[in-house]
């Protein structure tokens, strides 16, 4: 697989998101955002919700961090530029390496099982109009994020959408994408049950 490239599936976001994570105690947003690339926001929005359905959306302020990443990354996608900017108060926002290699870790079982099932399909849904419509619902999702520091799961429920709209936007997935649409549109009505 071309490194320069976008990640082709889970499996391969996750290996260079360790990779990257190699010989350091903490490994910072910034040099995350450098392994899976800062040129296109589909594996941005994925490595996002891959954070937030880990354990590490259980430390203080990750789910704003994370939500403050999605909303600049998109933002400055749909104003058109090509290459990926973050102010230096949040690239060097650090993570411990032991705690990301650990939730990186949980995900590769289900991570495989998944990779199996993508596919390019249905791709008008992904493409042109519906890849904008997706980027508008997950910075909408991104600007909710803060909230879901107070009410327990949320940001689980709201990762899982965030990862499945990334998963969507890599790999030309259109049956992925409406999934990515239930979870969010469903997300809601969940988290009422839930408080």
């Amino acid at each position: 697989m071309d490194s320069h490239g976008d990640p082709a599936d889970i499996e391969d976001l996750l290996d260079r998101i360790e990779a990257g994570a190699a010989n350091r105690s903490h490994v910072s947003i910034g040099e995350m955002m450098d392994s899976v690339g800062r040129r296109s926001f589909g594996p941005v929005v994925l490595l996002v919700g891959l954070i937030l359905v880990t354990p590490l959306s259980g430390m203080p302020g990750m789910p704003t961090l994370m939500g403050l990443l999605t909303l600049l990354t998109l933002s400055q996608v749909l104003m058109g530029r090509k290459h990926f900017w973050l102010p230096g108060w949040l690239a060097q926002r650090e993570i411990p390496r032991k705690k990301l290699v650990q939730g990186l870790e949980l995900l590769r079982p289900p991570a495989r099982r998944i990779d199996r099932l993508i596919r390019p399909r249905l791709t008008p849904l992904v493409r042109g109009l519906g890849l904008y419509v997706m980027a508008l619902a997950c910075m909408f999702i991104s600007v909710a994020l803060p909230a879901t520091e107070i009410v327990p799961f949320s940001a689980s429920i709201a990762g899982l959408a965030l990862m499945t709209f990334g998963l969507a936007m890599i790999s030309k997935d259109g049956f992925i994408a409406l999934f990515a649409w239930g979870i969010a549109l469903a997300g809601p009505v969940m988290l009422i049950q839930i408080t």
